[in-house]
């Protein structure tokens, strides 16, 4: 609600303007600077929206300063300890818990529309060997579009409704079949039999001469990953879905173009730089060596999986995780891997240095669910399909949000004009 007014004064202090101050629930206040192009012919200038508001939103909260972080109020250290990933994803798209009927129907309807068509299994075939699972990811999911019809239509409840379960459902099947793609095996179906992260594994490990024995440790890690990467608020990829969506487009080419921008290594991606990080430092013998060059300003090296762009302090999902990492790897057995091994060493290295505690510069989600990806057997081309099989829901709940705006509008950010003013076109024959 607005229940204030900021006044901007220009330089010289010949005009201002009263600009409206909004409240939310929790958090900063927001200047509302709509009407500053149109009443005083200026922009705004904030490189990557850091300082800027782009909508109103009910779904999350982030404190960075304090490492909050909240799924519709509810503190996500309660949903990873009490709750489980289906509950938490009717949670983000509907605002409240479901009751027990609630819940059954949700979780029933999610198990049923996990099939692919059959023709979408048959587009994996003309993928390279060697393609990437996060571009066969973004294709399969824009095609969607080509696919279910009766989800097109933006404006019905209905088909968004419809939409939001099949793509949540069908993402593990579709993130299954990549893998499967790129290791050179069967498709296997989903059991309806199984539970979300019960069927994802399934898919993952089975072959049709047997079934893989599902190991529960794992589903409990999975559900726990999924849980903490469902929603971050107005991060990149749900910017994108936004962005996309508020053009008027099909919910499908929406998600898809957030599939691409969670590719991004700084992004959704951070997690394999982990991986591959830990892969050059190659022994635990090294690692003082590469916190000497994280440390050296002049080296362009850095410790991937240590800090975050909003948590000053350390990331809430990080604490949480770290305990399931180490479950993880006391169930599998650490020493099996000499990587798994090294990461425990860096972990515990960066955790009592002084310059990293100085700056808050503590391991990460993505630090943490690298490992546990690695020590489930998911290969490292895979853990940003992984990150995106969560965080749907979350792009689902945001593109949800956006349409049912009726003050919602197509994104249109302006810009800083840096290069030639006017000139007057020369022919070819005159130019130097």
């Amino acid at each position: 609600m607005t229940k204030d007014v900021f006044i901007l004064n220009s330089s010289d202090g010949s005009e201002s303007i009263e600009l409206p101050v909004e409240s939310g629930a929790i958090g900063p206040d927001v200047i509302d600077i709509s009407k500053l192009y149109e009443e005083k012919n200026v922009f705004t200038y904030d490189p990557g929206f850091v300082s800027t508001a782009s909508c109103h939103s009910k779904i999350t909260y982030i404190d960075g300063d304090e490492g909050i972080l909240l799924y519709r109020g509810y503190p996500v250290e309660q949903l990873a300890k009490s709750s489980h990933f289906i509950e938490v994803a009717y949670l983000l798209l509907y605002g409240e818990l479901p009751n027990k009927n609630l819940l059954n129907d949700f979780s029933s309807s999610i198990t049923h529309h996990t099939m692919l068509n059959e023709g979408m299994l048959r587009f994996f075939n003309g993928f390279r060997y060697d393609a990437h699972p996060m571009a066969m990811l973004s294709a399969i999911v824009g095609s969607m579009s080509a696919y279910y019809h009766d989800t097109m239509d933006i404006n019905s409840v209905h088909a968004r409704e419809i939409f939001a379960h099949r793509i949540i459902a069908k993402l593990p099947t579709i993130a299954a079949a990549a893998y499967k793609h790129t290791v050179g095996q069967p498709f296997v179906y989903p059991r309806n039999d199984l539970g979300y992260c019960e069927n994802l594994l399934h898919m993952f490990f089975s072959v049709p001469a047997e079934n893989q024995e599902i190991d529960p440790v794992a589903v409990e890690a999975l559900d726990l990953l999924f849980i903490l990467h469902a929603d971050h608020e107005q991060n990149c990829s749900t910017s994108t879905v936004r962005m996309a969506g508020s053009s008027g487009t099909n919910p499908y080419s929406a998600i898809a173009a957030g599939i691409s921008a969670l590719w991004g290594p700084a992004h959704g991606g951070a997690n394999e730089a982990v991986l591959r990080m830990l892969e050059d430092i190659g022994s635990k013998k090294n690692i003082q060596k590469y916190i000497a060059k994280a440390k050296n300003k002049d080296d362009p090296f850095r410790l991937m999986g240590f800090g975050h762009r909003v948590y000053k302090n350390y990331d809430p999902r990080a604490k949480i995780i770290r305990e399931m990492c180490h479950k993880v790897l006391n169930q599998k057995g650490r020493n099996n891997s000499p990587l798994l091994e090294l990461a425990i060493e860096l972990e515990e290295v960066a955790l009592n240095d002084p310059y990293f505690i100085e700056k808050n510069l503590y391991p990460n989600v993505d630090f943490y669910s690298g490992i546990i990806y690695q020590a489930l057997g998911i290969p490292t081309s895979m853990f940003t399909v992984m990150f995106a099989i969560g965080r749907t829901v979350g792009w689902v709940a945001h593109w949800r949000e956006m349409i049912a705006d009726p003050s919602g509008k197509i994104s249109r950010p302006r810009q800083l004009y840096t290069g030639q003013p006017e000139r007057d076109y020369m022919s070819l024959d005159n130019r130097a």
